[in-house]
């Protein structure tokens, strides 16, 4: 595949934050650590001071593995993290269906491609990429449907608990729905086998997720993490106590939002007073504290102060972080320097920054995901035949539709050369009465925007006239604007990886790992 590379600005799909944020705008720099580029990288291995255990994290990573028989480049890079030299790339997401929508797959490749980058320029150090797996989310809603041909598929589950806990026992419809997409071609039957395995051959939804995405990105050595565990969340345990009693959290929360919402800034979380979940099997409910006692949202349990400690330091385990909170117990137990997320997460992400600084936790380099699309060769060959570069598809239908009429039309449709001789003509009749009588000069205004409205109405009759004489090509215009970005959205964030991996195999992978670049700061648009 090649690659084309356009301003993130030039897409219309980022907000203002993120775009400052890669601008570097000197009024965000309060909310960040360092710069995500290989200067600022340098840096946050430089002062990296991980206080979280290796051995540990170590032998978590190789027991969670041991059924899985990883290849020899995820075994070597999880004994590398017991090493003081070896630091992490990380990105998170949801356990979603079959991987749920494309975003998904370039955040790991973004990940992968810049712990190779780093190795490339710290040649004494190892950087593993880690995928860290949401498994403790409980809103299966999020999670249960994916998109492919237009068309949903769904798991139908009741759960209140950890989505990485669910058991797979009722997705086999799903799977064979799955399964007809994907057809009977070389690369449909082999993703189709991996679905099986995954999903059929495991028997929670964290362990088949972890088996469909280790036989993706295996040899690339990522490595996928799943943190609901008690002996990680013992490292924890002091500041899920401190923050539960003290809400800290909340506070330091509260006042970066505010500060990035006064600075025009819209932001994505609201902390709460208490930003934790009490887990347990088949329940992730809130704790929330209410006439002296802590109480589990929703149930019969509840806790004193007392016991409340007793049970953090027996069975940290059930102690879940919610969104605002999960991005520190992330840092605690992996050496971390760079967090991959998409513009949402950038964005929440600079809401956290004051309490990190106030727990003493290093803050890594947040990183934006690379963003694609892919287009194929019937839109690419449509969009030359219309005379459009592979840029302009990013321009609204409509505007493509006036930029084409107006193209290829021999009509005259723009009428701005006789709105200025008329408002030239009303300023003369303006000046004219204005020495006849003053208060008159406000009636001819009054005329003159009404012209100009009914001249305004009339250009746009005669756009819409003119159109109807080339409904096949503005039809085609719809059709290929609908084939890149299905309900009105960037293609990775709706299509699954399916129709891309049956289409291209391997070579859709692979020529992402070849031309994502994640300090490039560009959009990639690929071309098979």
């Amino acid at each position: 595949m090649q690659a084309k590379y356009i301003s993130y600005q030039e897409t219309g799909s980022f907000s203002k934050l993120v775009l400052d944020y890669i601008n570097d705008e000197e009024q965000l720099k309060a909310f960040y650590s360092y710069r995500p580029d290989m200067e600022g990288l340098a840096k946050a291995i430089e002062h990296r001071n991980f206080l979280g255990n290796r051995e540990t994290l170590v032998q978590v990573l190789q027991d969670q593995y041991q059924h899985l028989q990883p290849n020899k480049s995820v075994t070597k890079n999880i004994e590398l993290l017991g090493s003081a030299n070896t630091f992490t790339v990380t990105t998170g997401h949801q356990l979603n269906l079959f991987t749920g929508p494309l975003y998904f797959i370039y955040k790991i490749v973004t990940t992968i491609n810049l712990a190779i980058e780093l190795k490339m320029a710290h040649p004494d150090k190892n950087f593993v990429p880690v995928y860290w797996m949401a498994t403790e989310d409980h809103d299966f809603d999020e999670i249960n449907h994916v998109s492919v041909d237009e068309k949903n598929i769904s798991w139908i589950q009741q759960t209140n608990g950890a989505t990485g806990r669910l058991s797979t026992k009722t997705v086999a419809a799903a799977v064979t729905a799955y399964k007809g997409y994907l057809g009977i071609s070389k690369n449909g039957k082999r993703i189709a086998k991996l679905v099986e395995q995954a999903y059929l051959q495991h028997d929670n939804l964290a362990d088949a997720t972890r088996f469909l995405v280790n036989n993706l990105f295996e040899k690339y050595g990522l490595v996928i993490v799943n943190a609901d565990d008690a002996q990680l969340k013992k490292q924890f345990a002091n500041i899920i106590t401190e923050d539960i009693i003290q809400h800290n959290s909340a506070k330091n929360i509260e006042n970066s939002s505010k500060n990035l919402e006064d600075l025009g800034y819209k932001t994505q979380v609201n902390g709460r007073d208490i930003n934790f979940f009490y887990l347990i099997d088949n329940l992730r409910e809130r704790l929330i504290f209410e006439k002296g006692k802590y109480i589990v949202n929703h149930t019969d349990i509840g806790f004193t102060e007392a016991e409340l400690k007793a049970e953090i330091e027996s069975y940290p385990e059930r102690f879940s972080p919610n969104v605002v909170m999960r991005p520190m117990y992330q840092e605690v137990i992996l050496p971390n320097i760079a967090y991959i997320g998409g513009g949402a997460e950038v964005a929440y992400w600079m809401q956290l920054k004051a309490n990190f600084d106030f727990y003493k936790v290093d803050f890594p380099v947040l990183l934006l995901r690379n963003s694609a699309l892919l287009i194929d060769k019937r839109s690419a060959q449509n969009l030359y035949h219309l005379g459009f570069s592979l840029e302009d598809i990013f321009l609204p239908v409509e505007e493509l539709k006036n930029i084409w009429v107006k193209r290829n039309t021999t009509a005259q449709l723009s009428l701005a050369d006789e709105t200025r001789a008329i408002n030239s003509i009303f300023d003369q009749i303006k000046l004219n009465a204005y020495k006849i009588d003053k208060t008159l000069s406000v009636s001819t205004d009054t005329a003159k925007q009404r012209t100009n409205h009914l001249l305004a109405n009339l250009e746009k009759k005669l756009f819409r006239a003119e159109k109807r004489k080339h409904e096949t090509a503005l039809l085609q215009i719809d059709n290929v604007k609908k084939r890149l970005f299905p309900n009105g959205a960037l293609q990775e964030r709706t299509l699954n990886i399916a129709p891309m991996y049956v289409n291209y195999g391997e070579d859709f992978l692979s020529s992402c790992i070849e031309n994502f670049e994640p300090l490039g700061g560009d959009f990639t648009v690929l071309l098979p």
